[in-house]
Order: structure tokens, then sequence, then C-alpha cells
């Protein structure tokens, strides 16, 4: 089972205003969602974690995280620690969720060695952004989100920490405790090493920190360096807690004809009368079926034939998988149904699919399968900023 470390943590200084430094994941930021958070705050976490410029952006990035750590902006804990972090919003439905998880390191272990688990097949990305900037500035900065499979993780974290700070963004609020007890970071220790860790979001963040973990390796001779473990949010794998909506697919290189005539072989497809919304989402879930967009604007149920995905789980992604297989379908992935239905027009066509349930994420992570790309899109997501993880010493 994996291991998960406290760490002294390198924070902002209690005199600084959260609001206008904490920043959203790097990978959810446009140029001009940098040029405001930028704007924001001179010392915005945006100007370290999503450097900007020539190659030397990276060199930059560590210098000027230096310069906030010498001029006291951003301060280091005086003792290993775990930080509680907690989100509490209302979701689609109406109901009030509080997400209660923990920043800690866990464990980098090999590909295919247990413990830390995929729960999808990744896209290949070329970029090597995430480690450039980490073997610049020897930080971790935006945190893998983990799903412990692991009983009472909740429970343990109920009481409350010491308070680090808060921010409310969109309807969330974000806070952040600290946990230096030894003997609650002890039990929050024991129960995490207790079963595997599913990895939620940030799979290409881990496997960068294989390989930062394996360079420091190689160059120190070590395997007790701090890039044994990488920063992670990790939270009880409940179904009271998550939120999880569908990440819709756009399709390209196929003509309405033959689209239509590949999924005709595995659906009934009816056309829908009424304006969409989000009772039809819920409507999709409650019938099984699926949406498809053609590029006007109009739409149809896709209900699947009786039996013909039953040698399959019940996976929309899986059930496309196979319907476009022996197609040139090519597929992109976009969240929400207002920007699925804005931009269905510059496509050959859209598919709303649902949300991929608990019970199959349990179940696939227990069989130790994967699911097809862009299956679950948790919600909402981490910010960055709060808690930042040292590799190594950052002020050397």
């Amino acid at each position: 089972m994996p291991r998960f470390e406290p760490f002294a943590a390198l924070r902002y200084a209690p005199s600084a205003d959260l609001d206008k430094v904490i920043a959203p994941p790097y990978d959810v930021l446009s140029d001009a969602d940098i040029d405001e958070l930028e704007a924001r705050d001179p010392h915005n976490i945006a100007w370290v974690d999503d450097p900007r410029g020539g190659d030397d952006r990276y060199v930059k990035a560590a210098a000027l995280l230096r310069q906030w750590i010498s001029e006291g902006v951003m301060v280091y804990d005086d003792q290993p620690s775990f930080t509680i972090y907690r989100m509490a919003f209302t979701d689609a439905t109406g109901a009030h969720r509080v997400i209660s998880g923990v920043l800690g390191g866990l464990e980098v272990v090999d590909e295919d060695a247990g413990g830390v688990l995929p729960h999808e097949r990744t896209t290949k990305k070329a970029v090597t952004d995430r480690l450039d900037l980490t073997r610049a500035t020897s930080t971790n900065g935006s945190p893998v989100w983990g799903l412990s499979l692991a009983h009472g993780l909740t429970d343990a974290l109920a009481a409350p920490g010491e308070p680090v700070g808060e921010i409310t963004v969109d309807g969330v609020r974000h806070s952040v405790e600290r946990v230096v007890d030894p003997g609650r970071v002890a039990k929050i220790q024991e129960i995490l090493a207790a079963d595997d860790v599913l990895i939620a979001d940030g799979h290409h963040r881990y496997s960068i920190s294989r390989t930062y973990r394996d360079e420091v390796r190689k160059a120190t001779g070590r395997t007790d360096t701090p890039a044994e473990q990488t920063l992670a949010f990790v939270n009880e794998l409940v179904e009271h807690q998550l939120a999880i909506e569908a990440i819709h697919r756009l399709v390209d290189g196929i003509s309405w004809d033959d689209l239509n005539k590949a999924l005709s072989r595995y659906f009934d497809i009816d056309p829908i009368d009424e304006e969409l919304t989000p009772a039809t989402l819920s409507e999709m879930v409650a019938q099984a079926r699926l949406v498809l967009l053609k590029p006007d604007g109009t739409a149809s149920w896709l209900i699947p034939h009786e039996g013909a995905f039953d040698d399959m789980r019940a996976l929309d992604g899986a059930w496309l998988e196979k319907a476009l297989g022996d197609t040139d379908a090519q597929v992109t992935y976009q969240h929400g149904l207002d920007e699925m239905r804005t931009m269905v027009a510059d496509h050959a066509a859209g598919i709303l699919i649902r949300p991929t349930s608990l019970t199959e994420i349990m179940r696939t992570a227990r069989e130790g399968l994967l699911m097809p790309p862009k299956s679950t899109f948790f919600i909402p997501k981490l910010r960055t900023g709060f808690v930042l993880r040292p590799t190594a010493s950052v002020s050397d």
C-alpha cells in the first residue's frame, strides 16, 4: 500500500489576502485567465505555477519563488504536517456536499506496481511543462487528486485542525486546516496505508513525478529524498462526498450519414422535440440513454438496443468506442451542456454522455481495469497555492 507522508509545507504568510493569490489548477486556465490572475496580485501563485515566456520561463519562476521566500511572502511550516482541505458546495441537483480530504506527500510508485492506481486510460501528452517546472523549482504546486479505497478517512478528518485560511469562489467554500498532532497524523497514515489510492485527477502530474523521482535517484544515488513522494489531495471514495459530471464527446472525421449508420447498429435514434436543459441530463440517467447533437442544434435520443452492450461495463465512453471503433470518427472532449450546444456547430456532431457511477469507479478499480479516457469529471476543482510541497530545499 502507498506511503502518505506529512511534510513541512510552504504556504503564504498569514498576512496574505488569499482571495488575491490562490488560483485554479494550471490545466484549466487560458491565457486570458492567467492575465487576470497576474493582474490581481504580483504574488498570485499563477506567476510561479503558470509561467509564460521563452525557454527561461521555468528558471524565472524558480527565481521568483525564492524571492517570495526571502521576502517572507511565503513561509515554511516549522514542522511536518498534513493539511485538511474541505470544499463545501451545492451540486447541480441542489444537494449540499462537503468534500473533506487531506494534502500530503503520496508515494510515487512504479507503473503497474500497485498501491496507486490509474482509473482511466490517458491520452499521450508530449508536453513536458510540469516536469520542467518541477526541475526548476524543486516544488510540487498543483496537487494530484486521489481517492482512497480505505474506510474511515472521512471520520478521521471530521474534527477541525488549526485554521490556515479559506476562500469562496463560484459558490464553493475552500478551507484548509493544519494537522500537526502526532497521534492524528499517525491515524491518517494508518488509514491510508490500509488500501489502494485511485487517481481521480492528475494522471499526467503523477507520471511526471515518477520521471522526476528517477532523475533525482540517478543524480543522488538515494531513495530517501522528498522526490519519492508527490503532493496529493486524498479523500475517501464515498458517494455523499463526490460530485461527478460527464465529459461529453465532439465528433469529427466522419459524415453525418455515416455516423448515423454506425450508431444505428447499436442504438435507436429518436428525435427530441423539446429544448435541451439540465433536466435532459437527468432524464438520460433515469432512462439509460445518450443524446446525439447535430451541428444545427437539433438533437436525438440514442437508446441502446436490447443486449447491444451486455458484454460491457455500463460506461458510455466504452459503448461509443465500440460503436465507432471501425469508423474514421475522431473524438475530442468537452465538459458542460451549454458549451456543447455552442461548440457542436463547428464539428460533425456531438454526443452527450452520462456521468460515470461511483459503483463502476469502485468496481473498475477493484478489478484492476481502466476506463476509457475522459470518463469522469470530478467537481469542484482543487485550488492551487494553499500548500506547496518542496521536493528539495528551495532556498538552496
